[in-house]
């Protein structure tokens, strides 16, 4: 009987080694936005917004390292490694970068959040590429990793501003309104993140798009 539960206790440790090492099962959720505190809850912070909450949800804690502050968890077998670039916006792909090559991140792997001025607000649309929109992160990201085929989540923030107000719009602080509706929204963001490395890019996009 003892060699029994000897057996199987070096079995599942050896499955668990493998797939700790296996890169399929590792995921890079990027959330974008800018450090300090005169940003944290602005429009631009979203993906920094949404890390936060799931890693809150998930009982884990950022530690920073270099090029970002990090969190991980795992949920259903993968490993969900949460990252919040200290690059500032404008030089997300460098951080980005460096955790894909440090962590052997497949770009399949790679999900980067981000805010859309195009979608209405707490609207969430998750593609498999695109262009970068004129927004810097994106922009970055994308002359980084030399491809425009990554996916990327969109948390809709509205272009509710004036003609020349685009700036301080998106660097301005959420409403009253809409930090009632932020939780639910929130709460959406992060069964997406969790979908995108259990159900996949495809199942992901036909459930939560548009939602």
């Amino acid at each position: 009987m003892f060699d029994w539960i000897i057996t199987r206790f070096k079995t599942k440790k050896i499955s668990n080694t493998i797939e700790e090492q296996d890169p399929m099962k590792k995921f890079l959720i990027v959330g974008l936005g800018n450090i300090g505190a005169k940003y944290e809850n602005t429009r631009h912070n979203i993906g920094f917004k949404v890390l936060d909450f799931l890693a809150e949800k998930e009982s884990t804690t950022f530690e920073t390292q270099k090029l970002g502050d990090v969190a991980t968890f795992r949920f259903k077998g993968r490993t969900f490694i949460l990252l919040k670039p200290s690059t500032y916006m404008n030089l997300s792909g460098k951080s980005i970068l460096y955790w894909m090559t440090k962590e052997k991140i497949p770009l399949e792997n790679l999900l980067v959040i981000t805010d859309d001025l195009n979608l209405p607000f707490g609207s969430l649309r998750i593609k498999t590429k695109g262009s970068d929109g004129g927004h810097n992160g994106l922009k970055d990201t994308q002359e980084k990793l030399n491809t425009s085929k990554y996916n990327r989540f969109r948390f809709g923030i509205s272009d509710a501003f004036s003609t020349g107000r685009q700036v301080d719009y998106v660097l301005g602080e959420w409403e009253d309104e809409e930090n009632k509706k932020l939780p639910e929204r929130l709460e959406k963001s992060a069964e997406v993140v969790k979908s995108f490395g259990t159900a996949g890019i495809n199942n992901t996009m036909n459930t939560y798009n548009g939602k």
